[in-house]
């Protein structure tokens, strides 16, 4: 098998760069333009001074993945650590961050979680309403606010005019079975609205790793001359047997959990002028049993609400593009186990984009706030871009970052885990530089990163014992490299179209000095080689394979190998099906906690377009 995984890099190796000249060359559709929607200013993708990478609505589709946690796992740079399968329950990490500090956000709303990081992938949109993914590796303080740390994941999601039912049956390996439609019903050029819904459950691969996931989405646009009006709802509901998922000691975990997320915005933009103003609420519940059926044994109910809005801003002048900003929210917690608290936050922004020459631009800004625990606190940020030539571009950027102690950090007390309420945030200063090539058919970067963290929240404890607490660490250095390539094609191969290839490596370097006689919990399991690689294939006109391969390497768990595949017939047709397999390779592994994942597993199931 590790054979095979290795032949299937070299072919990709080949693919990418041993036929990018021929693919140059001829009439191949090429790879997607994009746009980067942030909040305040969007940039085409080839123009962004960061290092940000772009999931597009075919990409999703064509991965062989059950869950958003699944598809983000191919990114580069990205280290998903999940407990289970089909996204039941997910940890995610940008540049070995750890599960607090990325931000997830949904149409430009962060859906922070105030409680804990580990529900930060319980985004309450199915696969099939999402239309682009937006990942940010770097420090995203001055964009997004608070708590982009290590980097920030923005799923936006869009409203078809067309009216069409769409969706999928299917079935799988561990008792696994599922279905998710969605349904278009616009009215007229100026209304439009999406529902969608998804379900997943499976018996579990191993003791008590059962799970039920329910998505429910709904979102609506009205276009006026006052401006565009836009709502969504969005509501997910989780429950699933938690074995190994946070301790190893209680087998019998279980966990529900119910997200809830509603937003109403209206926005402006007459293409000198743009106005995003925005009101949203996300609610969580979450219900935790040591055992899972003896909760008078010990049961934690929290219940997290965040009230937030926002106005976003950016004016187009002869002196280049200003963004302004400015928003206020509330975060509180009603809980058994860690008691009941809130914060205020309010911030404010403030940049600005020049081109002082026809290949240089430069944008900076500043996002203030103010935390009631914390007092005020400051982000500045800088990049800037030269344009070598139309295709090649280099960039650098610069910026700091800080993140709130979550709830837990600070009040959990549990039979293995204690909080700390003297903890200070975290604080970092980040910067990178970094290349791009952009062409048709052809993507190319390669990029250095460092970032240097004061007062690292780290959960600790002393040798020889069994309660973990966090702390507070002196400084902390995390540096690394990442090299990606993408290419599209046009060409046959023994009779087999290659459509698209790529190929990843990122390396991180964490230089984090224990404390003697302490063990360090999440910090030495993160991730410093990763390599990634895939390959589209065509077979005539109704058939495509697509085929991912993974090589994981953590600081002190063991290395391993998956490769994935999926297989569709007919995707774009009425009728369709198809077929997937995970861990080809069959690998004995462990991403987070102490949860065994599965061996080879299949699932196949029918799709179906109705327009």
């Amino acid at each position: 098998m590790k054979k095979f995984y290795l032949l299937m890099i070299l072919s990709v190796l080949y693919t990418s760069f041993g036929q990018a000249q021929e693919a140059s060359d001829t009439s191949a559709v090429g790879l997607p333009v994009v746009m980067i929607k942030e909040n305040r200013l969007e940039i085409p993708f080839n123009q962004v001074s960061r290092n940000v990478s772009v999931i597009t609505q075919q990409e999703i589709l064509r991965t062989p993945a059950r869950s958003l946690s699944e598809v983000l796992s191919f990114t580069p740079g990205v280290d998903i650590r999940q407990r289970g399968v089909a996204g039941t329950q997910a940890d995610i990490s940008i540049r070995g961050g750890s599960f607090d500090q990325t931000l997830i956000l949904v149409n430009g709303i962060r859906l922070t979680d105030p409680q804990t990081g580990h529900h930060m992938m319980n985004i309450p949109v199915p696969l099939q309403s999402i239309s682009q993914i937006e990942v940010l590796k770097g420090p995203g303080a001055r964009i997004y606010g608070q708590n982009a740390y290590a980097g920030a994941v923005n799923i936006i999601t869009d409203i078809s005019r067309q009216k069409s039912i769409t969706g999928q049956i299917y079935g799988g390996d561990f008792g696994l079975r599922g279905a998710s439609a969605a349904i278009s019903l616009p009215a007229g050029d100026t209304f439009g609205q999406t529902i969608s819904v998804s379900h997943d459950q499976s018996d579990g691969h191993w003791y008590n790793s059962d799970f039920k996931v329910t998505n429910l989405f709904y979102e609506a646009a009205w276009n006026t001359y006052a401006g565009d009006f836009r709502a969504m709802g969005a509501y997910s509901a989780r429950a699933f047997g938690a074995n190994g998922f946070y301790t190893s000691a209680f087998p019998d975990q279980y966990e529900e959990l119910g997200t809830s997320l509603v937003a109403l915005t209206h926005t402006l933009d007459n293409g000198t002028f743009f106005s995003n103003t925005r009101f949203y609420w996300r609610g969580n519940n979450d219900r935790y049993l040591l055992r899972r059926d003896d909760p008078a044994f010990y049961e934690n109910i929290h219940r997290t609400n965040i009230y937030a809005l926002e106005w976003n801003s950016r004016i187009e002048t002869f002196l280049g593009t200003t963004g302004v900003g400015i928003e206020g929210r509330r975060e509180n917690i009603v809980s058994n186990n860690l008691g009941d608290n809130f914060r205020d936050i309010v911030g404010s922004f403030l940049e600005h984009r020049i081109n002082p020459t026809e290949k240089i631009d430069i944008r900076a800004g500043l996002y203030a706030t103010y935390i009631s625990d914390y007092d005020w606190k400051a982000f500045p940020g800088f990049e800037a871009g030269y344009q070598v030539s139309k295709a090649l571009r280099l960039y650098t950027n610069m910026g700091t970052s800080f993140r709130v102690p979550t709830y837990t950090d600070l009040y959990y007390i549990g039979p293995t885990n204690i909080g700390n309420p003297d903890l200070e945030p975290e604080k970092a200063f980040s910067y990178e530089f970094g290349g791009k090539l952009n062409k048709k058919n052809l993507q190319f970067e390669a990029v250095y990163f460092n970032r240097s963290t004061d007062n690292l929240i780290e959960w600790t404890r002393p040798e020889g014992t069994t309660t973990w607490q966090p702390q507070n660490f002196n400084k902390v250095l995390i540096q690394g490299l990442e090299l990606s390539a993408r290419a599209a094609f046009n060409f046959k191969l023994a009779g087999i179209k290659v459509e698209e290839a790529s190929l990843s490596y990122n390396f991180n370097d964490a230089d984090l000095q224990e404390s003697a006689g302490f063990e360090s919990r999440y910090a030495f399991t993160a991730l410093r080689h990763q390599f990634l690689g895939g390959v589209l294939l065509g077979f005539g006109d109704k058939v495509g394979l697509s085929i991912k391969g993974r090589r994981i390497d953590r600081e002190t768990l063991p290395t391993y190998h998956l490769l994935d595949a999926r297989a569709d017939f007919n995707r774009n047709g009425a009728f369709g099906f198809f077929l997937e397999a995970s861990n080809i390779t069959n690998e004995e592994y462990i991403e987070a906690g102490t949860v065994e994942m599965p061996s080879r597993w299949f699932r196949a199931g029918v799709t179906f377009n109705i327009y």
